[in-house]
C-alpha cells in the first residue's frame, strides 16, 4: 500500500531524539521518504493521513517476553522468584499445549500493539506456534530458545534455527538457553558446540537474582556470565536478560564482546529480584535495550511503564536526578533493541527502511505543554498516547481499533477458558 503521512512531527531516531516537521510515505512494506511536503500528484494513494502535529517514530521492540504467559496475568503474585517459578508457573506449564501457547500468544499481541511495540524478542515453548500467532496477526517477531535441562533437546533447538529462519519476513530465531540454573555444564558444552557450527550469538536469562549468581559461584567459581563465556557460549556475540547482578569484571566482558544486557525493570521491581546497574552499561559502552519480561510477572506488556522504571530506578539507585537521560532511554526502547535483536532494517525511520512505526498522540493532557516533546513521551507517556501502530507497512491498530482481522473478544475469551482448565 502506498501511504502519505502528513502534518507531522518525525522522531527518526537517526542519530538522536531530534523532531523535524514534514511527511512520511510509504510503499508497500518500505518507507519511501521522509522529509518537507512536496508534490506526489503522480502517486496513487491508498490513504493519506493528517498527522495533525502528532509524532510518527520507530515502534518500540520489547527485547524480553514470553507472550504465552498471558494466562498467568495476575495468577500469582506477591511471591518471590524460585518460589514463584518453582510452585506457581512449572506446574502451570507443564499442562499447556501448543494450542494454548499459540492462543495466549495472540492476547499478547493485541497488547503490545496498543503499547506501540512493533517488534518482540520472545522466549516461549513452542516457537513453531507463537510464530504461527505472529504471522497471522502481523507481528513482527525474534523467537529465542528457552532450551533448558526439561527440554528441548539440542536437536531440536537446531531443527527450530533451520526450519523457523525464513518461514516468514516477519520471523526469525535466535539460540539460547533458559539460564545456567536450569541447564548443567554438559548440556551448555553441547549447545556451545552448536553454537560454533552456525557461528551463532546466544541469549539467556543471566544474574537476574543474587541466588542465582551465589550458586553459580558456589559450582563453578565464576558468575553466569564469565562461566557462560568459559564455554565459548559468547564467542559469536548474544547477550543476557535481566543482568541484574553484574560485577565489573561482567560487565568488562559485555563491553568487550559487544553483547547486549536487555534490562527489565518493571518484572525486577515486583519479584523484588534487584535494580540493574544501567548508568555504569553505559558507561562502559554496553548496549542497553528493554523488555517487559512476561505479563504473569510484570503484569502488563507496557513499553511506557518500562522506560519510566528504567530512568526512575537508575536515578535512586546511583542517587543522581541526572542518571540515565531520558533521551538515552528512548533510544534504548527502539534502536538498541533492534540492533540486540537483529533487526537492522527496523532499528530507525529512514527511505528504504522498513514501515515499522507508531504515532504518538499528542492531542491529550498528559503530553501538554509542550515542552519537550520526547521527554514527555518517557516521563509522562503512557499507552493512551498510542494512535496508531503500524508493522511492515500494515496499519494494524488505530484510534482503540484493532485492524488485523480480529476478534479481541473471542481472544480474551479463550484466554479465560484456557487458564480455568489450567488451574483446575
Amino acid at each position: 500500500m502506498n501511504i502519505r503521512f502528513y502534518h507531522a512531527r518525525i522522531l527518526t531516531m537517526d542519530g538522536g531524539c531530534v523532531l523535524q516537521e514534514g511527511e512520511l510515505w510509504t510503499s508497500g512494506n518500505r518507507i519511501a521518504y521522509i522529509g518537507p511536503g512536496k508534490d506526489a500528484k503522480d502517486i496513487v494513494w491508498d490513504e493519506q493521513i493528517d498527522c495533525q502535529g502528532n509524532v510518527l517514530m520507530p515502534g518500540f521492540k520489547n527485547a524480553h517476553t514470553h507472550s504465552g504467559m498471558t494466562a498467568m496475568r495476575s495468577f500469582a503474585d506477591d511471591m518471590p522468584l524460585q518460589e514463584w517459578l518453582n510452585t506457581k508457573i512449572f506446574p502451570l506449564e507443564a499442562k499447556m499445549t501448543e494450542q494454548d501457547n499459540y492462543d495466549l500468544t495472540k492476547l499478547a499481541i493485541l497488547e503490545y500493539l496498543t503499547t506501540g511495540v512493533t517488534g518482540i524478542f520472545d522466549m516461549y515453548l513452542s516457537p513453531k506456534d507463537i510464530a504461527r500467532a505472529c504471522v497471522e496477526m502481523g507481528m513482527r517477531c525474534v523467537l529465542v530458545s528457552g532450551l533448558n535441562k526439561f527440554g528441548p533437546s539440542v536437536a531440536e533447538m537446531e531443527n527450530r534455527y533451520n526450519s523457523l529462519n525464513g518461514m516468514h519476513p516477519l520471523i526469525t530465531y535466535r539460540m539460547g538457553v533458559h539460564a545456567e540454573y536450569t541447564c548443567d555444564k554438559a548440556l551448555l558444552e553441547e549447545v556451545s558446540a552448536l553454537i560454533h557450527k552456525y557461528r551463532a550469538p546466544l541469549f539467556a536469562h543471566l544474574s537476574e537474582t543474587r541466588l542465582e549468581t551465589d550458586e553459580c559461584l558456589e559450582r563453578y567459581g565464576m558468575t553466569p556470565p564469565q562461566f557462560f563465556d568459559s564455554l565459548g557460549l559468547f564467542d559469536f556475540g548474544g547477550g543476557g536478560y535481566h543482568c541484574v547482578y553484574f560485577t565489573e569484571a561482567d560487565m568488562d566482558l559485555f563491553a568487550r564482546k559487544g553483547l547486549h544486557a536487555v534490562t527489565n525493570p518493571g518484572s525486577n521491581t515486583k519479584l523484588a529480584s534487584g535494580v540493574a546497574p544501567i548508568g555504569r552499561f553505559l558507561e562502559k559502552g554496553i548496549n542497553v535495550a528493554i523488555g517487559t519480561d512476561g505479563p504473569s510477572s510484570n503484569n502488563c506488556l507496557d513499553m511506557f511503564r518500562e522506560m519510566f522504571l528504567v530512568t526512575g530506578l537508575a536515578k535512586l539507585l546511583q542517587k543522581d536526578a541526572s542518571a540515565v537521560d531520558a533521551h538515552e532511554v528512548l533510544k534504548m526502547a527502539t534502536v538498541n533493541g533492534a540492533r540486540a535483536m537483529g533487526l537492522s532494517e527496523a532499528d530507525v525511520l529512514a527511505e528504504g527502511k522498513l514501515a515499522d512505526l507508531i504515532m504518538i498522540d499528542l492531542h491529550q493532557p498528559n503530553m501538554q505543554p509542550l515542552n519537550n516533546i520526547t521527554k514527555n513521551i518517557v516521563y509522562s507517556g503512557s499507552k493512551q498516547n498510542v494512535k496508531l501502530t503500524m508493522i511492515d507497512g500494515k496499519i494494524l491498530y488505530r484510534d482503540g481499533q484493532f485492524l488485523n482481522g480480529v476478534d479481541a473478544e473471542a481472544i480474551y475469551a479463550k484466554a479465560n477458558e484456557i487458564i480455568a482448565r489450567l488451574s483446575a
